[in-house]
């Protein structure tokens, strides 16, 4: 069994702290960049800008098995300069506007510190303290010598923690899944071809991975990303009927989302594989959201495909929380799942 170590802790801690909001993941791609190379039989950035990776197996024929994960994060671009320091924005990727108001973030690639304003309760009608404030009548303030370029990026300043069991951070959807891709290079089995693809701009529309996915032509793939748990307390004791991923319970392999119906032979041997190795595992219940899935089983010919992520509670927020077991039993789940795929697996009976 793999396990996780002070080095996968500072990666990242690393990762998560950079910003790498949809459309401008530079400061993502160059730390993945450095840590791939190593291990690599091929590296090459595509025109849009996902990392994409190859290691080749032995024997003749070898299964072609993608793993996907994206590297961008939502947050904001910066779409009017007001003077003095005050500068439009508009939301990059689906944040919920009552997050925002008082929150500290960082601008553009000098990580410029700023904050995000609206009129405080002080001086708001009645009216406006009864509705949930607009996107378009906040500002981001920078302060009078702070500057911002139209287009510029920025995203919550909140810093990489880890608490006990617990990791708390923005962006771990989905620098986790960046961290285990990066982890199974390095212990990458000799029976498949394995090709990973750190894909950009999925928070906007899933656009990378199915670049991607026209590249490696896969045998088969699986979307490693960071799903939403649904596991807060419930004071009116209403039954739990979607999202019933839960911290703590292993590894979320999906059944179905919004964009995909997942492989049942490869669902099938995932919970079978995690059975046999003794590691915790949940059902993603059918529901909402989508992975890079959604685009990776229409590129060309068809690909088979299956969702596996690490649950976090407050998805899109400017801090997420996941634990680190979950984390280390994803991790595991997948590298054993890898070391015993064959041609088989894709037989349909």
């Amino acid at each position: 069994m793999l396990s996780i170590d002070k080095q996968q802790f500072k990666l990242l801690e690393k990762l998560c702290n950079a910003m790498s909001v949809s459309g401008d993941e530079g400061e993502v791609r160059r730390i993945i960049l450095e840590e791939v190379k190593p291990y690599a039989d091929e590296v090459k950035v595509d025109a849009l800008g996902s990392v994409l990776v190859r290691k080749k197996g032995t024997g003749k024929n070898p299964l072609k098995v993608m793993l996907d994960c994206h590297m961008d994060e939502v947050g904001f671009m910066i779409v009017h300069d007001d003077k003095d320091g005050f500068y439009e924005f508009e939301s990059v990727g689906g944040i919920d506007p009552r997050h925002l108001v008082g929150k500290q973030v960082i601008v553009g690639k000098d990580h410029v510190a700023g904050v995000i304003g609206a009129k405080p309760i002080h001086l708001a009608s009645r009216s406006e303290l009864s509705s949930a404030v607009s996107v378009d009548s906040m500002r981001i303030d920078l302060g009078p010598e702070g500057k911002a370029s139209i287009g510029d990026r920025a995203t919550f300043a909140t810093k990489f923690k880890h608490v006990g069991p617990s990791i708390m951070s923005k962006a771990i959807d989905n620098r986790i899944g960046v961290v285990i891709l990066i982890e199974l290079l390095k212990h990458a089995p000799k029976n498949i071809e394995l090709c990973l693809a750190f894909s950009v701009q999925e928070e906007i529309g899933l656009r990378g991975a199915k670049v991607a996915a026209h590249y490696f032509e896969p045998d088969l793939a699986i979307a490693v990303d960071s799903t939403p748990a649904r596991d807060l307390p419930d004071y009116e004791g209403n039954e739990n009927i979607s999202y019933n991923t839960k911290l703590g319970f292993g590894p979320a392999i999906y059944v179905a989302n919004s964009s995909t119906i997942d492989d049942p032979r490869l669902v099938r041997f995932l919970e079978d594989i995690a059975v046999q190795e003794k590691i915790q595992y949940q059902l993603r219940q059918p529901g909402g959201g989508g992975t890079d899935a959604g685009a990776i089983q229409k590129a060309r010919a068809g690909v088979p495909v299956v969702s596996v992520s690490v649950p976090h509670r407050y998805t899109h927020s400017p801090v997420s929380v996941s634990r680190v077991d979950d984390w280390k039993n994803t991790l595991n789940l997948l590298h054993s799942a890898l070391k015993k795929m064959t041609r088989d697996l894709l037989v349909y009976k």
